[in-house]
């Protein structure tokens, strides 16, 4: 029988054996482990950068780093969307497309200003006053935390 050898923090090697594994035994496994470990895209490229790899001679270690940086990237694209997703807002809008004609003592520059948030930093309230009109106040305090949600 083959002798592993284990590194204290790890799990120890798997035992040498005569037969390799195949492509389909491989292929079924990192399905299953990106699956377990929620990770579509790794799985995605794992495939692509593999064949990238042998090409370019690339070390076990740089694989490893270019299939979790594919990962994190997507996770990264994503996370704006589940946000918003998550926070359930009625409508995705944003300040940009808030029409500010019928907004008296309100300069685009003030509009921008709250949609950076920084009041929330200072610990500062903001208030919004005045008569109901359609995309009136309500509307733009609902715009507010959907466009910091990406």
């Amino acid at each position: 029988m083959p002798r592993t050898t284990e590194v204290a923090g790890e799990a120890p090697a798997p035992a040498a054996t005569t037969c390799r594994r195949t492509g389909q035994q491989t292929a079924s496994d990192l399905a299953f482990l990106a699956r377990a470990i929620k990770a579509p895209a790794l799985l995605a490229a794992a495939d692509r950068l593999a064949e990238r790899a042998r090409k370019e001679s690339w070390t076990h270690a740089e694989y490893l780093v270019a299939c979790l940086q594919r990962e994190v990237s997507a996770r990264e694209s994503h996370g704006g969307e589940a946000r918003v997703r998550a926070a359930r807002f009625p409508a995705i809008k944003t300040i940009e497309e808030l029409d500010v004609t019928h907004l008296r003592g309100m300069t685009r520059q003030q509009l921008a200003h709250l949609g950076t948030l920084d009041f929330i930093a200072g610990k500062e309230n903001v208030v919004f006053l005045g008569p109901p009109v359609i995309n009136g106040s309500s509307v733009f305090a609902a715009r507010l935390p959907s466009s910091q949600c990406s």
